[in-house]
């Protein structure tokens, strides 16, 4: 599913509403939303968006458990850190219980962070390993959470979570395997701007060809995957299919 939104600012509202659904929804049917979250500047503003009002009294937040899809290999204070982010933009302000954050433990070895956090998910679900919500972001490289071009872990088919060496920029990074976000009720990509124009064409228009695109790999086994997108980051794909030029072009899909 490809919803098309004008702007940064009604994109990022319509996925905090979309939040607010899936939320209600999971902790309706289980009685808890297990919900993994993802780093960068989009997400960024929907965690802002989701600690002010109204959002902050429209979600059962004590009922919610928060994961992290990869995170940089840093100290916990960093300011590369997503989970630095998320406190600083929707734990602390919102007042999350300790307890219900599970963050990736960047003071073990990479290896070992991986290891571990695999383990305290798996602990989690208790054999049931099905998130209700991942969050996603995509690179202009059209990599997601930390699947890069052209690098093993793309590949990888028994481990739920994987440490990885990303040579540009030469990081070490822990991320969640494509296996892992493939077992997810849903799975929500959040792309805007122009810049993420052509890697939201590759990955949706072009042959499955995952060592280049890898979000390619993310297509959930049993349940939905949602693109949110701006109408900068859609431009592409409306030239294809409409042959005219975006900035004339306002329909929304939905």
């Amino acid at each position: 599913m490809i919803r098309i939104y004008k702007d940064p600012d009604s994109l990022v509202t319509a996925v905090a509403d979309f939040i607010v659904v899936c939320a209600k929804e999971a902790i309706d049917r289980d009685g808890r939303f297990n919900l993994a979250l993802s780093g960068g500047e989009s997400p960024r503003k929907l965690y802002a968006l989701l600690s002010s009002a109204p959002y902050r009294r429209s979600i059962a937040w004590s009922k919610i458990f928060f994961f992290f899809g990869d995170e940089r290999y840093v100290p916990p204070i960093h300011p590369d850190s997503t989970f630095a982010m998320a406190k600083e933009t929707l734990f602390d302000p919102l007042g999350i219980d300790a307890e219900h954050i599970y963050s990736v433990d960047t003071s073990l070895l990479p290896s070992e962070a991986a290891t571990r956090y695999e383990q305290r998910i798996r602990g989690h679900f208790n054999g049931d390993i099905r998130f209700d919500l991942i969050l996603l972001g995509l690179g202009e490289d059209a990599h997601t959470a930390s699947l890069f071009p052209n690098n093993d872990v793309l590949h990888e088919k028994r481990a739920l979570v994987k440490e990885v060496f990303v040579t540009d920029g030469f990081t070490i990074r822990v991320t969640f395997t494509a296996r892992l976000i493939n077992l997810a009720r849903r799975v929500v990509f959040l792309a805007y701007g122009e810049s993420k124009s052509e890697a939201v064409r590759h990955v949706l228009e072009e042959p499955l060809n995952v060592e280049a695109y890898p979000a390619q790999l993310i297509s959930p086994e049993k349940g939905e995957r949602v693109w949110f997108l701006d109408e900068r980051a859609a431009s592409e794909i409306w030239k294809r299919e409409h042959h005219i030029p975006a900035a004339k072009h306002t329909k929304r899909k939905n």
